[in-house]
């Protein structure tokens, strides 16, 4: 199986070198010279990797590693540079960058860590079409949870579903949004209707009003056919614009009058369509703050939010991080051929400590990723990423001397983290006066994890108290 790879530095050089190195394990590799160019060479082809280097000129490797997270949330991320620091590597990580390598790089190493992340973005695509042959009757059931504030969200739903009220879906990215869409639709009088979804900030200004109220041929440059739009393709069932905060001004008027009056006029063509759509949006912005910023139609605004419902961030229901943990995990262990019963109590502690700023989106990724590893059926804490317990690190001077800016570069990567590590531990130990439990604790892990990490680091403990 080929695989796409896009290389992204300002050293034509280096994409020169990658490219043929790489080209010699069946991949076809596309280059970039920055991280705009990127991103128009991810809008055009199927990538399957991208390796980014961290400095650029333009957008760099941080910002383009967030655009892509956002815009193509299962392509993997590895960071290169020569600017090597573990604050780098941690912070790329903990941004959602798959791996990490420092220039100058061996190409053995190198071969071996795309060819884990190409490993990893198959069964990520496995697990997408896996996921989306499943039932979908399935999908009101997944709005999982009995917390306080998500019982309101689904008193809401309940509410609305059958009725033909525009509906404004409010939170902040991952919390579900297209999710309750697609249940107020199932559940609705629309259910055996299409459900039509666009997001609006995905799509080219320049082509959104095509995408929208479609066009005839030759009504433009590239109109080479009569185009439905997806007004025309929701008519009498639902449809769902995401990220409608993000909808140009220009087309809003538009949106308006589809809205107000059931009619739409195709691009290129003067006669009217009537349609009937139920329409849903969401926006993880504050609309009320684009008007008064005049980014956003007051009149707009108020269209759409004639039944609003705000979604809580998963910080804001953290009784509901297990049930949705377990929920995702039999679900992806169904599709991936494992057996997973549950999670260990450490596990479920480490993951209602943290603060999820992904929110749900990031917990299903994060039990998809533990569900890869795990070998055991039920997930440990060892399983989950790192990064969920770094989210409060010690404060010892050791740990801060090493990841410092001005402490000098790691002459290697692996050793360094592995001091951030060690140091966090003894820290750890000290503060818990050498008991294990208590440190362990502490730092929110378990005990047979703290151990382990003991014995692979050689840390010697002169006063142990189990």
């Amino acid at each position: 199986m080929t695989h796409n790879v896009l290389v992204v530095d300002d050293e034509p050089k280096l994409c020169d070198l990658l490219s043929s190195a790489l080209s010699q394990n069946d991949i076809q590799v596309f280059t970039a010279s920055n991280g705009l160019h990127a991103l128009k060479v991810l809008e055009a082809e199927d990538i399957d990797l991208v390796i980014s280097d961290w400095r650029m000129p333009g957008m760099d490797g941080p910002a383009l590693l967030a655009e892509i997270k956002q815009r193509y949330p299962q392509v993997p991320v590895i960071v290169m540079t020569a600017y090597s620091t573990v604050k780098n590597a941690v912070q790329s990580m903990r941004n959602g960058a798959y791996d990490y390598i420092a220039k100058p790089f061996d190409i053995d190493e190198l071969d071996i860590t795309v060819a884990k992340a190409l490993q990893f973005r198959d069964i990520m695509r496995d697990n997408a079409r896996m996921r989306a042959e499943l039932d979908e009757h399935a999908q009101f059931d997944s709005l999982v949870g009995d917390s306080p504030a998500f019982r309101r969200v689904l008193h809401a739903v309940d509410s609305v579903r059958d009725s033909n009220a525009t509906i404004l879906l409010t939170g902040e990215s991952g919390t579900g949004k297209e999710m309750v869409a697609r249940a107020i639709h199932k559940h609705g009088n629309r259910a055996d209707k299409p459900f039509v979804a666009v997001n609006c900030a995905a799509i080219p200004e320049g082509l959104l009003e095509s995408e929208m109220f479609g066009h005839r041929k030759g009504a433009f440059t590239g109109a080479v056919a009569d185009r439905v739009g997806r007004f025309q393709q929701a008519d009498k069932g639902t449809l769902f614009l995401d990220e409608v905060g993000d909808m140009p001004l220009a087309l809003q008027a538009k949106i308006l009058r589809a809205l107000q009056e059931r009619v739409i006029e195709p691009v290129g063509d003067p006669r009217e369509r009537k349609v009937d759509v139920r329409v849903i949006a969401a926006t993880n912005k504050n609309l009320l703050d684009a008007v008064a910023n005049k980014e956003f139609r007051e009149d707009l605004y108020y269209r759409l939010n004639v039944f609003p419902i705000p979604l809580p961030a998963l910080r804001e229901r953290v009784e509901d991080i297990g049930p949705l943990a377990r929920h995702f995990a039999q679900t992806l262990s169904a599709t991936a051929g494992k057996r997973i019963t549950g999670f260990s109590p450490e596990a479920l502690q480490a993951m209602a400590a943290y603060s999820w700023p992904g929110n749900i989106r990031e917990l299903q990724n994060c039990v998809e990723r533990a569900t890869i590893v795990a070998a055991n059926p039920v997930i440990e804490d060892i399983d989950l990423p790192a990064y969920l317990f770094a989210s409060q690190p010690a404060e010892g001077g050791e740990v801060a001397t090493i990841l410092s800016e001005g402490a000098g570069l790691p002459q290697d990567l692996d050793a360094a983290l592995a001091e951030v590590e060690k140091a966090y531990i003894m820290a750890a130990l000290q503060e818990s006066n050498g008991v294990q439990a208590a440190a362990a604790q502490k730092i929110g892990i378990s005990e047979r994890s703290f151990w382990y990490r003991l014995k692979k680091l050689k840390i010697q403990v002169e006063k142990i108290v189990r």
